[in-house]
């Protein structure tokens, strides 16, 4: 971990950061998980977990950006892969959205 790190990274596991998932885990089990003191991010580094964001325009470590980029586009692609499988727990058109969702946010991660 370096201190003099200036840069806001993401998670490695950008997909199970933030707020968002926090809410989700909290509301299936009835109890929020804490944030930790010190996460691995997108680049490999271990910085403070308050120097990292979910926010695209927030993020300022391009390798972060980049594994982010490509993080939410495999979310996309498995979310519709999975809605075409039979017994499918998600509807085609959740599915649509939610990988409509994962591709705006990866373009907002690109700079696009």
């Amino acid at each position: 971990m370096s201190e003099s790190d200036p840069h806001i990274h993401v998670e490695q596991k950008v997909m199970q950061a933030g707020a968002d998932y926090r809410n989700l885990v909290a509301s299936s089990l009835g109890r929020a998980p804490d944030a930790p003191d010190v996460v691995t991010t997108g680049c490999g580094l271990r910085v403070p977990y308050a120097m990292t964001s979910a926010r695209p325009e927030s993020v300022t470590c391009l390798a972060c950006r980049e594994h982010a980029h490509r993080e939410h586009l495999r979310f996309a692609e498995q979310v519709e892969r999975l809605s075409r499988m039979p017994g499918a727990p998600v509807a085609a058109d959740q599915a649509a959205k939610a990988a409509q969702w994962a591709r705006d946010v990866a373009k907002r991660f690109s700079g696009g």
